[in-house]
């Protein structure tokens, strides 16, 4: 999504899948439960996407094609107090107002550009625990959990971009295509490709 600064432990961190990677183009299956390898990769996605200097990061983006995100916002500026949160197998219920900001994403490294969302949504969902909740979400955190779900219904944030903004990133995007990425975590351009910190 955004990135800010964290530091983080280096044991689990995964490699971030890049634009032209196929799996980020999936439906994303539902989880029917939580287990310890569902667990473990909570944790890891956290680890990465902290490594990774995001606040957002969905299981599509480590390769998993599963209806899972994970998301910390608590390092910006007004949201200091806001929790990690845990979601899984996500459905927006509805949706009001509209505001446009700028995106970027850790799978599409250098690459940045303005999209108009709702500005608040309400959403059922089930957490780490796999219990159901239903709550409404507003601000950034309504804005990272809708970048997120769209990465699991296969849509990148370029893709809600005004054909016009479109058209100017076209060259840093045929670039990710083509491998060429500057990015300071590791990443996986294709399956079973793993490339990291390329300059």
């Amino acid at each position: 999504m955004l990135f800010a600064r964290r530091s983080a432990q280096h044991h689990m961190i995964l490699p971030i899948t890049i634009y032209s990677h196929e799996v980020l183009r999936q439906k994303a299956k539902p989880l029917k439960g939580v287990d310890k390898e569902i667990e473990t990769l909570i944790a890891a996605m956290f680890e990465s996407m902290h490594n990774a200097s995001g606040i957002g990061l969905a299981a599509p983006q480590v390769g998993r094609s599963l209806r899972l995100l994970v998301l910390d916002v608590s390092c910006l500026k007004n949201y200091k107090d806001e929790k990690p949160m845990v979601v899984i197998n996500p459905h927006i219920l509805s949706v009001r107002g509209a505001c446009a900001m700028e995106e970027g994403c850790l799978s599409v490294p250098g690459v940045q550009g303005d999209v108009v969302r709702p500005s608040a949504i309400t959403m059922k969902y089930r957490n780490e625990r796999f219990e159901e909740l239903t709550a409404e979400f507003s601000g950034m955190v309504a804005r990272v959990l809708q970048h997120e779900i769209d990465h699991l219904d296969g849509k990148l944030f370029v893709d809600r971009m005004d054909k016009r903004d479109k058209r100017k990133i076209q060259h840093e995007l045929n670039e990710l295509t083509a491998g060429h990425i500057s990015a300071d975590y590791p990443v996986e351009l294709h399956p079973a490709t793993t490339a990291s910190h390329a300059e």
